[in-house]
């Protein structure tokens, strides 16, 4: 007796079952090596990234030194050309104090 192929067998239930079965395997073992591969990308470049972070605070902390030695000296000397000529350092703060209220001034007429 020849059956048709509208017919099913009972050797097809069972093909289709073990072939569910088979893509569920691999789709599983496909997530699962995705996200080993996910995961040992991710603490490579958080490794990489941290170095370079330490880089980055490293040379903001030798700028911030260098201004503030430029600052610190700039300062040191201007102290120190006030206390040479007292006199010509108050008038030329007066000087530019009268400069500066007029200037104002003139902007709020």
């Amino acid at each position: 007796m020849m059956t048709s192929p509208t017919e099913s067998s009972p050797a097809q239930p069972k093909n289709a079952d073990a072939l569910i079965a088979d893509i569920s395997r691999l789709m599983a073992e496909a997530e699962e090596m995705l996200s080993e591969s996910t995961s040992q990308h991710a603490e490579e470049k958080v490794v990489l990234l941290r170095a370079r972070e330490g880089e980055a605070v490293k040379r903001l902390a030798e700028r911030y030194a260098a201004a503030k030695a430029k600052v610190s000296a700039a300062a040191t000397r201007t102290d120190e050309i006030i206390r040479a000529n007292p006199y010509e350092s108050l008038a030329i703060a007066l000087g530019v104090g009268v400069l500066l209220g007029a200037c104002f001034c003139r902007r709020r007429e």
